[in-house]
């Protein structure tokens, strides 16, 4: 595990800007019969730790002069280091991003712009789907590519729903459907369980209610919609709550942070989460009960195929052409797919996600795989990657919402107050 000292993210973002004003991109040559050593940098647990190095070993086992140095550690503090690393000629040669800080990254000239690659055919994301292998553009670059895909995905408590008599949620369901069915979940269980988890502070979920819209997340480098469309978003919850279909504040806020084991379908507290589709395995071991996947309340199509997160090379490599390749073995190779599974998500490449499918014996992996195999074809385009700032908008966003729970603030003033500070942490 990577034991470096985490400095401040003023210092990060001074490193970073050094970095900027380096010139010149890295000589892409071949190594040849070379022997190289290629630093590679993640965030993760031991179990991610482990299926990376077995597949990094495989790759080595084909091209015996590449060897790895890896290094990895938990999210906390990652991007601190990475920061760090690349603000230096050394840095990582194949790093794992989100997009968090893609655009920020790809901006600031750290990642290496791989389109001449995918142009060649040298890394080939023609089995990725279209909107998945565009979320890594940034600029018309592409400057990531999806360790695996990701969706989002209601995740309700199927054992619940048949014992108490009521009918399963469908893909395609209003919010005003959903509030329906929910409030049938409230009142069977005499307010013992909540029918769905407020997820007015989630980020995702209020993307893909705006795009069911027509509109987007974010325009650039400002907000892309009003703070009547956001006050509508917390007022839309607001009688939820009130209405009985979701939870006081108090329960709600259990879950705002996203600690999978805090979530309220595995503990109880309500019949359904908005979580990722791939965090059904973590969540069914916090119960007994048979946990499911449904898409989000809404026309499917407001959603699209999202990296979980990417790999990415830092521009200073000097084997960009062996980084780029073993990208390519990590994304399309049946084998190295098997290795990883579904840690990070699922594989990027539809080919080799079923290959890992037919390959897999947990029941939850396997609904996973089904459920984005089934959803995927009806997805929209993919917007832009968030930009620079997306992470701390999370924040005001979960802070905002949560006045509302809570009663501090009416869903107009929150969402007014959230657009001046969202809108000014874009223009900073």
């Amino acid at each position: 595990m990577r034991m470096t000292h985490a400095p401040g993210r003023v210092l990060a973002a001074v490193l970073l800007m050094t970095l900027a004003g380096c010139s010149g991109d890295p000589s892409p040559t071949g190594t040849g019969n070379q022997k190289v050593e290629i630093d590679v940098f993640w965030w993760g647990g031991e179990k991610r730790a482990e299926l990376t190095e077995q597949a990094l070993k495989l790759y080595t086992s084909r091209h015996p002069n590449v060897t790895f140095k890896n290094h990895w550690q938990g999210n906390q503090g990652y991007y601190d280091n990475l920061a760090t690393e690349a603000a230096g000629p050394n840095g990582p040669d194949l790093f794992q991003i989100d997009d968090n800080y893609l655009t920020e990254y790809a901006e600031r000239n750290v990642t290496l712009d791989l389109s001449p690659y995918v142009t060649s055919g040298a890394l080939d994301l023609s089995k990725l789907p279209d909107s998945l292998a565009k979320y890594g553009q940034v600029g018309g670059r592409t400057v990531g590519v999806a360790g695996a895909e990701n969706t989002p995905a209601m995740v309700y408590n199927r054992s619940l729903v048949k014992r108490l008599g009521v009918s399963e949620p469908s893909v395609g369901m209003t919010y005003e459907q959903l509030f329906e069915w929910a409030t049938q979940i409230t009142d069977r269980t005499d307010g013992a369980v909540a029918g769905t988890m407020d997820p007015s502070a989630d980020y995702k979920a209020l993307w893909l209610w705006l795009r069911a819209q027509g509109k987007e997340l974010y325009a650039g480098k400002q907000m892309g919609f009003t703070a009547a469309d956001l006050g509508a978003w917390f007022d839309m919850w607001k009688q939820a709550r009130d209405s009985g279909a979701a939870p006081g504040a108090a329960v709600i806020k259990e879950a705002n942070g996203g600690d999978v084991t805090k979530q309220l379908v595995a503990t109880g507290r309500a019949a359904t989460s908005f979580m990722w589709s791939n965090q059904l395995p973590e969540l069914q071991r916090g119960t007994k009960d048979e946990l499911a996947l449904v898409s989000y309340p809404g026309d499917p199509k407001g959603q699209w195929a999202r990296a979980s997160m990417y790999w990415s090379v830092f521009r200073g490599t000097r084997y960009a052409d062996t980084v780029v390749d073993v990208i390519n073995f990590l994304v399309n190779d049946p084998e190295a797919g098997k290795i990883l599974g579904t840690e990070r998500g699922l594989s990027p490449n539809t080919d080799v996600r079923k290959v890992v499918g037919e390959s897999l014996t947990d029941p939850t992996a396997r609904a996973t795989i089904a459920f984005e195999n089934a959803i995927t074809p009806r997805f929209g385009a993919a917007p832009a990657p968030p930009p620079k700032g997306h992470a701390k908008i999370r924040t005001l966003l979960t802070a905002a919402a949560e006045s509302v729970q809570t009663g501090a603030k009416s869903p107009r003033q929150a969402a007014d107050q959230f657009l001046n500070q969202a809108n000014a942490v874009l223009a900073g």
